[in-house]
C-alpha cells in the first residue's frame, strides 16, 4: 500500500528539509522530496501541517515502564512496554537488565532472547543492555551489593550464550580485576562496551577506551567525581572525542547547567539521551520493582534507601524537550542525540536512527516544541 506523508519539516541525519513529501510503500520509505518539487502521486494521504517528521527515538538504557520490568522477560511485559514507548515517539530500545542473583539474570537473558524472535507490538527491543553485575561496589548506585560479581571471561561467556547473541551493550567498571579481559572479549564478539558505575582513575578509564569501549553510562551519575589532578572516568567520558556518552536529562539526575557542559564537551555527534526509566514510568507514585529491588517513587523521583536515585520515570520525548530547554540547542540537535547517535553507537545505524529511501518508516511526528503528535511504525500511526 502506498502512503504519502506531508509536514512542515523533516529532519535527516544531516539536514532539515522544508515542506517534505515522503512516499511510503508497505511501510518502507520510497522517496523524500519537497512539496515544491513533487507532484503528489495517488495514495493514502497523512498530512501533518506545522509538524516535524523525525526518526523514531531509540532508547539504549531503559529498564521498564507502565508497570512492567524487562527482567520479567515475559511477552506481556515487552508488549506493554513496547506500546507505551511507541506512544511517546520511541521506535526501538535495548532491554536493560539490572544486577540480580546470577540464576535470575541468566533466566532473564534467556527469556528476552526468545522474545526477540517474536513480532512484539510497538517499539522493538533490538537487543539487551547488560547493566551489572560487573560494577564498582563504591559506585553501585541502586544495584544490590550481593549481586555484584568480579568480571571473568567465563562469566561473560555464560551471559553471552544465555542471550543467544542478543546482548548488544554492556556496562562495566574498567578498574575491576578482570575487567580488561572481559572488555576485550565483549568487543571481539560485537558487544558494545560502556564504562560506568565506576570509580576508575584516569589511567584505568583510558585503558578501557583503548580496549574498545564505545560509550559512558549515564554520565555524571554513579561515577567518580571530577578532580583537577586526576579527572578519572568522568574526565575521560567528557574529553575522549571518539567516546559516546549517555545522559539522563530529567533535571533530577543532572543539573541543567551540567547538561549544557555535557553538550559542549560531547557535541551533537557523541551525546546520547537515555531515560534509565523503570517500571514506575507512566504510573502513580508508590512502590515498584527494579529487578529484585523495592523502589519508592515520590513526585516522580525513584529512591531506594535514604536518598539513592534508582532509575527514573523519564520518557525520551520529555528528555528531548528538556535538553532543548536546558541547553538552548534547537530541536534538531536534540533529535540527533535521541536517534542517530544511539544507533551509531550500537551499530544499528542501518536499521534505525535516520529517515532515508529504503529505510523502514519508523517516524516520530512532533509539534514545534517537541511534543509527540503521533508515532508511525512501519508507516502506520500507533494507537493512543
Amino acid at each position: 500500500m502506498r502512503t504519502i506523508l506531508t509536514a512542515e519539516k523533516l529532519c535527516t541525519e544531516t539536514e532539515t528539509l522544508a515542506r517534505p513529501v515522503v512516499i511510503l510503500e508497505d511501510g518502507v520509505i520510497l522517496s523524500i522530496e519537497s512539496q515544491q518539487a513533487a507532484e503528489l502521486p495517488p495514495g493514502e494521504r497523512l498530512d501533518f501541517p506545522g509538524a516535524t517528521l523525525a526518526p523514531a527515538f531509540f532508547d539504549v538504557h531503559i529498564h521498564g515502564s507502565a508497570g512492567r520490568d524487562v527482567m520479567d522477560a515475559s511477552e506481556d511485559a515487552l508488549t506493554v512496554i513496547g506500546r507505551f514507548l511507541a506512544q511517546r515517539g520511541v521506535g526501538a530500545y535495548l532491554a536493560t537488565t539490572v544486577s540480580a542473583p546470577l540464576d535470575k539474570l541468566l533466566h532473564s537473558l534467556e527469556g528476552l532472547a526468545k522474545l526477540m524472535q517474536q513480532d512484539i507490538p510497538g517499539a522493538k527491543p533490538l537487543g539487551i543492555h547488560l547493566e551489572g553485575p560487573f560494577l564498582s561496589h563504591a559506585r553501585r548506585g541502586a544495584h544490590a551489593t550481593a549481586d555484584l560479581l568480579t568480571p571473568t571471561a567465563a562469566l561473560f561467556d555464560r551471559m553471552w550464550q544465555a542471550s543467544n547473541g542478543t546482548l548488544r551493550l554492556m556496562t562495566i567498571a574498567p578498574e575491576l580485576p578482570g575487567a580488561e579481559e572481559v572488555i576485550s572479549r565483549a568487543v571481539a564478539v560485537g558487544v558494545r562496551v560502556s564504562l560506568g558505575h565506576s570509580d576508575a582513575d584516569t589511567a584505568a578509564a583510558r585503558r578501557g577506551v583503548k580496549l574498545g569501549a564505545a560509550s559512558a553510562t549515564h554520565t555524571f551519575n554513579a561515577m567518580r567525581k571530577l578532580d583537577q589532578r586526576d579527572p578519572g572516568i568522568l574526565g575521560v567520558a567528557l574529553t575522549e572525542d571518539n567516546l559516546f556518552a549517555e545522559i539522563i536529562c530529567d533535571g533530577l539526575h543532572v543539573d541543567p547547567a551540567m547538561v549544557k557542559l555535557f553538550l559542549r564537551a560531547k557535541s551533537a555527534d557523541r551525546g546520547i539521551l537515555v531515560t534509565d526509566a523503570m517500571s514506575a514510568t507512566g504510573m502513580p507514585d508508590g512502590s515498584y520493582k527494579l529487578g529484585e529491588l523495592e523502589v519508592r517513587v515520590v513526585n516522580g523521583r525513584c529512591i531506594i534507601g535514604e536518598d539513592t536515585l534508582a532509575g527514573s520515570t523519564l520518557t525520551l520525548d520529555r528528555a528531548v524537550r528538556n535538553f532543548t530547554a536546558f541547553t538552548g540547542a534547537p530541536l534538531e540537535t536534540a533529535l540527533l542525540l535521541a536517534s542517530r547517535n544511539p544507533a551509531r553507537m550500537t551499530g544499528f545505524e542501518g536499521q534505525v536512527g535516520s529517515l532515508a529511501p529504503g529505510r523502514i518508516a519508523d517516524i516520530a511526528v512532533l509539534s514545534p516544541s517537541g511534543e509527540v503528535i503521533t508515532t508511525l511504525l512501519r508507516g502506520r500511526p500507533v494507537a493512543a
